[in-house]
């Protein structure tokens, strides 16, 4: 991995030696050799370790996790599950924005329309794709292409990771709160199915802008949230120490959300995260939306309008 978070020192560390023992290995040509014995007890001591430290995770530390440049990426989910993948670009009124990408393509044989927040994964492309922050053009062109996949009847699925909707003056100046409005609506809106994957990061309204659908799932250690636990500690305390304390009290892990009954569904992430096998969660993401897609597929259009307005309204009720 590229980046070791805090929490995962004693893991590399142990990884670290058995990397080194396996390399030594090689190096006999011939003969029994203790080394391998060594590397088998040390790899059984990492998979236990994994498992103890990922299962008692706290809110920060899901926070942190859920931003992992190693986690899956739009572009990585349709390379693996979306055959024939056409991108359409532009909100055919002021710009291509490379923080949302879309298109048509055919997922287990059956054509969809898929769009999603793409961060970048080096520093390149996170300057091209805004590190995930999309601008009015942005929802304006998800707006449009929930529209096409209305007109001919494509389900469509959404996958979130965004820091949150592009805080800039100029998006202010192009109404991005009346685009986020507008992208929520088309959403609620839609004849059609709507999934939606919270990835890693679901930031704000930018995030509930692509999420309003009759399914909503998260991955194992990804975030849903109103703000950051950054910004929220910025406002409640004024301090950016205190952002492991707000990540606690937001609530916006998984496991608290499912509770609350904000999303419908965890996706289990392999061992150690998705970071550290992007493909086994991509396929298990994959499960998990072919399965809902099913459940959903024998619903008419009022009443999968129906479904989704009721189960938005139901949030929050006491």
């Amino acid at each position: 991995m590229s980046t070791i978070l805090d929490f995962e020192r004693p893991i590399a560390d142990l990884e670290a030696k058995i990397a080194d023992l396996k390399a030594s290995v090689k190096a006999v040509t011939a003969g029994p050799n203790s080394m391998s014995t060594e590397v088998a007890k040390l790899q059984t001591k990492v998979d236990q370790l994994l498992v103890d430290t990922y299962s008692r995770l706290n809110p920060w530390q899901k926070t942190q996790v859920a931003r992992h440049g190693d986690r899956p990426h739009f572009s990585d989910t349709v390379d693996r599950l979306i055959d024939d993948f056409t991108p359409l670009a532009g909100d055919r009124a002021f710009a291509e924005d490379a923080a949302i990408i879309g298109g048509i393509g055919r997922f287990n044989g059956r054509a969809v329309m898929i769009m999603g927040h793409e961060k970048g994964r080096d520093t390149t492309s996170r300057l091209k794709h805004n590190f995930g922050m999309a601008k009015p053009e942005g929802y304006r062109k998800a707006i449009r292409l929930m529209e096409l996949a209305n007109r001919f009847a494509f389900p469509v699925i959404t996958l979130v990771d965004t820091p949150g909707a592009f805080p800039g003056v100029q998006a202010e100046e192009r109404g991005q709160a009346e685009a986020i409005a507008r992208a929520t609506e088309a959403c609620l809106n839609l004849s059609v199915p709507l999934i939606s994957v919270i990835v890693g990061e679901g930031g704000s309204g930018g995030a509930v802008a692509l999420a309003s659908g009759n399914r909503v799932m998260m991955f194992e250690h990804a975030v849903y949230s109103v703000i950051s636990p950054e910004g929220c500690a910025s406002i409640l305390w004024r301090k950016a120490d205190k952002a492991a304390d707000a990540a606690d009290a937001l609530k916006h892990t998984a496991q608290d959300l499912l509770r609350l009954k904000v999303i419908d569904r965890i996706i289990p992430e392999p061992m150690g995260g998705a970071h550290r096998n992007r493909d086994l969660a991509i396929t298990t993401m994959g499960q998990a939306i072919e399965q809902e897609l099913g459940s959903l597929s024998s619903l008419k259009p009022a009443e999968l309008k129906a479904d989704r307005r009721a189960r938005y309204l139901a949030i929050g009720r006491i």
